[in-house]
C-alpha cells in the first residue's frame, strides 16, 4: 500500500506548553537544564517528565526504568494542556519501552508535536503506525548537537514556528547519488532502528512510495552493509519513489560509505541524494517525516510541499 501523509500537529507560540521526556539513555543535568532553558527562551512554558533525571538501576545506558519512561511519553501526549513533546536524547532505550506504552490510550488524544532522532527514530515508527501523526526528526533538547550549534538551534525553532520557513532542506556539500525527481511521503530516521523494526508485531509495512531518509552513526561499512542489505533483502525498498541519505558520522571512510551506497542502492532506479544534512552532524537539519515531498537529486533538495505543522 502506497504511503499517504499522516494527521498534522499544529505549530508552536509564544506561550505553548511543552514537555521534556526521556525514552532512551540518562540525560547530562547540565545539558539539559541548557536545553530547557533554550526552549524558554523562545518562549515556551516546559515541563519536564518525573522520571528524566534518572538513570536505571541495572543498565547505567537507561535513563530510568522502561515501565517509568513510557509512563512520561504517554503522560506528556495524553495531557490536553502539552503541545508538543520534546526527547531530551537517543543512546539506546527506546525498543524496550514500546511495548509499556498503552497506544491504544494515546491513539485517544489529538496529534502534537513529536521531536527526536537517532534512537528515537523506534519512536517515530511507533507513532506512525499507531497514532498516524506527523513527527519531527530533530536535535535533542538535552545534548551538545543542539546545545553548542545556533544553526541546528534555528532551524529547529523555525520548523516549529513558522515550519514554511524552512520547506527546502539541503546543505553545502550535498550531492547527487543517482540523477532524477520523485514525490513521496518522507519516512526513515536512524538506520539501524529502521532494521530493528524488522518482524516486529507492530511493524510499520515497508515504505511503497515514500520518500526514505537514512542516517547512522559509529557503524563501520561492513555493518552499514549488513543494515542496507537486510533491508534489501526484506523487500523493504523494492517501492520507494526516492532515498535522501543524511550524515555517517564515525562510519570510518566516508567515501567507501559513499561507495557502499552507490553497491547497494544504486540498482534501484530511483533518485538518491548524499549527505542531505540531517542526522548526527554539524547544523543538522528538522526533517519532518509523515509529509508529503518532493526529492529534486540532481539540486540535491529535499522539497516539503506543505507545512509540516498546521
Amino acid at each position: 500500500m502506497t504511503l499517504v501523509e499522516r494527521r498534522r500537529p499544529a505549530r508552536l507560540r509564544v506561550g505553548s506548553r511543552v514537555a521534556v521526556v526521556a525514552p532512551a539513555g540518562p540525560v547530562p543535568p547540565e545539558l539539559l537544564d541548557a536545553g530547557v532553558a533554550l526552549l524558554r527562551s523562545w518562549g515556551l512554558r516546559v515541563e519536564v517528565g518525573r522520571h528524566v533525571r534518572e538513570q536505571h538501576a541495572g543498565f547505567d545506558y537507561l535513563a530510568g526504568g522502561d515501565a517509568s519512561r513510557g509512563a512520561d511519553l504517554q503522560r506528556a501526549w495524553c495531557d490536553p494542556n502539552v503541545d508538543a513533546v520534546f526527547c531530551a536524547r537517543g543512546g539506546y532505550g527506546c525498543l524496550r519501552m514500546l511495548d509499556h506504552v498503552d497506544w491504544a490510550v494515546m491513539a485517544q488524544a489529538p496529534p502534537k508535536v513529536f521531536a527526536g532522532s537517532s534512537d528515537i527514530t523506534a519512536l517515530h515508527d511507533a507513532f506512525a503506525a499507531h497514532l498516524d501523526v506527523v513527527t519531527l526528526f530533530s536535535p535533542m533538547i538535552g545534548t551538545a548537537a543542539l546545545i553548542d550549534d545556533p544553526v541546528a538551534q534555528e532551524h529547529l525553532r523555525l520548523s516549529l514556528f513558522e515550519p514554511e520557513a524552512v520547506s527546502v532542506l539541503t546543505r553545502p556539500g550535498a550531492q547527487t547519488l543517482v540523477s532524477g525527481h520523485a514525490t513521496g511521503v518522507t519516512v526513515g530516521g536512524n538506520a539501524s532502528l529502521v532494521v530493528s523494526a524488522l518482524g516486529a508485531h507492530d511493524a510499520p509495512p515497508p515504505p511503497h512510495g515514500g520518500i526514505v531518509l537514512l542516517e547512522d552513526v559509529t557503524e563501520e561499512p561492513y555493518r552499514l552493509d549488513r543494515i542496507i542489505t537486510q533491508l534489501l533483502r526484506a523487500g523493504w525498498f523494492d517501492a520507494v519513489a526516492g532515498i535522501a541519505l543524511g550524515s555517517w558520522t564515525s562510519c570510518g571512510d566516508l567515501s567507501q560509505v559513499r561507495e557502499l551506497m552507490v553497491d547497494r542502492l544504486g540498482g534501484l532506479g530511483v533518485p538518491i541524494v548524499w549527505e542531505l544534512g540531517f542526522g548526527h552532524c554539524e547544523r543538522q537539519l528538522t526533517v519532518p517525516l509523515g509529509v508529503a515531498a518532493e526529492l529534486d537529486a540532481d539540486a540535491a533538495t529535499l522539497t516539503v510541499k506543505a507545512p509540516a505543522l498546521r
